[in-house]
């Protein structure tokens, strides 16, 4: 988790202000019990959906999902974040996830099907302008949701030489690399059609991923080679023991960092999977669910120690958190905080 100053542990949260959320929210963190106390909160940014810190854990960026999108920086180093500096167009609408890289904060636009970089500069605050953006092509089978590019996260990989790229639009995930402040595609892999893919998450021995459909409710279990910059899907696994009652649109995705268990979130079910991981981490067996406590779970993020995970329950409204068993890898509910319209939690 943040450590930022005096022993201090703390978490962010992001939620959307279109809907009621309170923009940023810092929270404190009990160590112990993973329980979380609200600090306060800062609003100056529309809709602060996806938060990342930097490497120092000094700064946090937060993107900005609206039609006209924007990414900003924060001080984090007393209770509530500071902005410095003011919003950077992304040049791109709807970015929904962003992460830091090579130099860059790198954003993932959803509305506009790209990606763009946005220079850092050494004190860790963002140039004016972003220095370059990939404009993602193609489509899928899904009438709907598929008609043209989605990217919906981007992100290093373990070996901090790709970023990739989740595009839920063309079923598919591009390996990217930055080439004078600009991402260019160094490889697309493909996923199954229609799949949709969501969020990606490494295995922490470097040679796997999995990735979370959004529009299938199932993980795809990937092999990742980093010499190559390439990403080979093994197989599916479903994250429900049965067919979906309803709605069932997975979200989020960690892996424990001793990689024996992955979790993830479904909305509409309102459920959490736990899926037990095989050999070297070239398979997943769904261990079982159990309820998110909450409704519609955008997010979920672990602690360090990954002995609790963290839940954004978008449409209820509150942040729960679980403490799990170290054996089964099954989470328990341990408590929760209010946070209207929460749509992700960051602990460093």
């Amino acid at each position: 988790m943040a450590d930022l100053g005096g022993g201090r542990r703390r978490a962010f949260i992001g939620s959307f202000t279109a809907a009621g959320g309170p923009g940023i929210v810092a929270a404190a963190v009990d160590p112990g019990s993973g329980g979380l106390t609200v600090l306060g909160s800062v609003n100056g940014l529309a809709d602060p959906s996806y938060l990342a810190l930097s490497a120092a854990r000094d700064t946090l960026y937060a993107v900005s999902e609206t039609a006209d999108g924007a990414v900003a920086a924060y001080r984090v180093a007393g209770d509530v974040p500071e902005p410095v500096g003011a919003p950077v167009p992304v040049d791109g609408s709807g970015p929904t996830h962003l992460s830091v890289f090579d130099g860059h904060v790198l954003t993932a636009n959803y509305g506009s099907g790209s990606v763009t970089a946005v220079p850092v500069r050494p004190d860790g605050t963002l140039a004016r302008a972003a220095s370059g953006v990939l404009r993602h092509t193609g489509s899928g089978p899904h009438t709907r949701r598929q008609q043209a590019p989605h990217a919906h996260q981007v992100q290093p990989d373990p070996s901090g030489r790709w970023a990739v790229s989740v595009d839920l639009g063309t079923d598919s995930v591009r390996v990217c690399a930055l080439r004078e402040g600009s991402p260019v595609v160094h490889r697309e892999n493909a996923l199954r059609p229609g799949s949709g893919p969501r969020h990606l998450a490494f295995h922490p021995g470097g040679s796997y991923a999995y990735v979370v459909n959004e529009l299938t409710p199932t993980v795809s279990v990937c092999h990742w080679d980093a010499l190559e910059g390439s990403l080979k899907p093994l197989a599916e696994t479903a994250v429900l023991p049965g067919a979906p009652a309803a709605d069932a649109y997975p979200s989020g995705i960690v892996v424990a960092p001793d990689g024996r268990f992955v979790w993830t979130a479904t909305r509409g079910e309102d459920v959490l999977s736990v899926f037990a991981v095989e050999g070297d981490g070239e398979a997943l067996r769904l261990v079982g669910t159990v309820p998110c406590a909450g409704h519609w779970p955008r997010a979920v993020a672990l602690s360090e120690s990954g002995a609790f995970l963290y839940v954004a329950n978008e449409r209820s409204g509150d942040v729960t958190w679980f403490a799990l068993d170290p054996a089964t890898g099954l989470p328990r509910r341990a408590g929760s905080i209010p946070v209207p319209a929460a749509s992700c939690v960051v602990l460093g």
